[in-house]
């Protein structure tokens, strides 16, 4: 009988959460962004259920507007929380297993920079250590670092991709038997063992080596988020992990298709790389009960925070009666067939504005609301049908939801077979089942050795 295919799991714990009122929540400190301890708890949580990692999505700065105006004060998402290269370190000593990913921007950072904090995690946390790539995307970010606008999309993703290459490059400098240590012959390293990069390129120029070397798993993990065209081949090319965003399973079959069968150019197997959409369970006992913690999220929804998630599409509705009926678009739309499908939706349903606002803020992303059985069963029909290698798990509340999964969800997983009883490595690359990274250099020398043998 073949063995069913396990799954890989993300914790996704930015802020407190992914429901636009969760910092209302009775359960949430509403101060947790700022507390060590509310990150303690979560980290350990998802260790506790198995979770290969924990992820720290990342902005530097804050990226939501205030329209219409007021709404940005009544909002906890994003804004203000602490510095995850700073925070993780920190996570690493009360951890023991548990994979450290976070985002850094490839626009606002040098890759010597990344290279090393990235270096020194994997050190501090013995091979746990994973890099967010991303480009960054919103003027704020850019005015933060005296930028008016944001780099264009395309100089954004050339970047990225030399970025990319200086940073792996650099974590090749040392070769892992680079370091002798023999104090009786006065020989701390093999010189021939010490690479310079001298990488020169459209963006940046930089010898190396790194100052930082032997690192626990070879490099840390690279993860990818994008979904557009440069950022699938980014992803097949180099990538370990992709968190990715598709909410329906057919989307996410087509993507997860496309970015594999892209991978064999780059001389990389299938399994080489695993796909994870992001996936928000609301848990309960009984659907009933599920369903009443999602509802009581809903009800405390401030107006004009609902009113900011459908600004963009039809502009500032604050000046109709929010128990009536919908306008006309206040604005030209920059997308219109987002529009259209808001619009379509709320001439079927005939939603007052309340109504809509509500729909918008609960029915972001791929949400499923149900018992342990409920969400076991759509996983595995994700991972079944080639959907998904696994799921970053998009709490609506902190802790209460990677708590609920811990207690509800992981045990159901376990008993299908889906989902580890013990972690099987002591490093992120080992859980999540990935080969031993090996040096460029070493591979290089061992490829001629082999051709000479031939």
């Amino acid at each position: 009988m073949t063995a069913k295919r396990q799954m890989k799991l993300g914790m996704s714990m930015r802020g407190l959460g992914y429901h636009a009122a969760a910092w209302r929540h009775p359960g949430v400190p509403a101060d947790g962004t700022l507390r060590f301890e509310h990150y303690v708890r979560n980290a350990q949580t998802a260790e506790r259920g198995l979770f290969d990692m924990i992820f720290f999505a990342d902005g530097i700065g804050i990226r939501e507007k205030d329209e219409p105006r007021g709404s940005l004060e009544r909002s906890g998402y994003e804004i203000v929380e602490m510095e995850p290269m700073t925070l993780l370190p920190a996570l690493a000593a009360l951890t023991s297993r548990i994979g450290l990913v976070t985002t850094a921007s490839t626009t606002y950072n040098e890759p010597y920079h990344i290279a090393r904090k990235f270096a020194t995690l994997d050190l501090i946390s013995g091979g746990r250590a994973g890099w967010n790539i991303v480009t960054s995307w919103s003027d704020a970010e850019a005015r933060n670092f005296n930028r008016a606008k944001h780099l264009d999309y395309d100089t954004r993703y050339e970047r990225a991709v030399e970025f990319v290459e200086v940073v792996t490059g650099l974590w090749d400098s040392w070769e892992p038997d680079a370091f002798v240590y023999d104090k009786a012959h006065s020989v701390f390293y093999n010189p021939g063992k010490m690479h310079l990069l001298e990488h020169r390129g459209v963006h940046f120029q930089v010898l190396g080596p790194l100052n930082v070397a032997s690192m626990p798993q070879g490099r840390p993990i690279l993860v990818q988020a994008g979904a557009s065209e440069p950022g699938r081949e980014i992803a097949a090319r180099s990538a370990d992990v992709v968190y990715a965003a598709q909410d329906t399973i057919a989307a996410a079959r087509a993507y997860y298709g496309d970015v594999k069968g892209r991978m064999a150019k780059y001389g990389r197997e299938r399994d080489d790389l695993k796909i994870m959409p992001a996936l928000r369970p609301v848990v309960g006992r009984t659907r009933a009960e599920a369903q009443a913690k999602f509802d009581e999220l809903q009800a405390l929804v401030d107006p004009l925070v609902g009113l900011a998630r459908v600004y963009n599409e039809l502009g500032d509705l604050s000046g109709f009666p929010l128990d009536g009926p919908v306008p006309e678009p206040q604005i030209e739309a920059q997308v219109r067939s987002g529009v259209a499908r808001i619009m379509a939706r709320v001439r079927a349903n005939n939603w007052t504005i309340r109504e809509l606002c509500q729909q918008q803020v609960g029915a972001g992303g791929f949400c499923v609301i149900g018992t342990a059985t409920d969400i076991a069963d759509v996983m595995e029909d994700w991972i079944d049908t080639g959907a998904a290698d696994g799921f970053n798990i998009t709490p609506t509340h902190l802790p209460a939801g990677c708590e609920d999964f811990v207690e509800l969800v992981t045990p159901e997983l376990q008993r299908r077979g889906r989902l580890r009883t013990a972690y099987e490595g002591a490093t992120l690359r080992e859980n999540l089942g990935l080969k031993p990274h090996v040096n460029r250099y070493v591979a290089a020398r061992e490829g001629a050795a082999r051709s000479a043998a031939e």
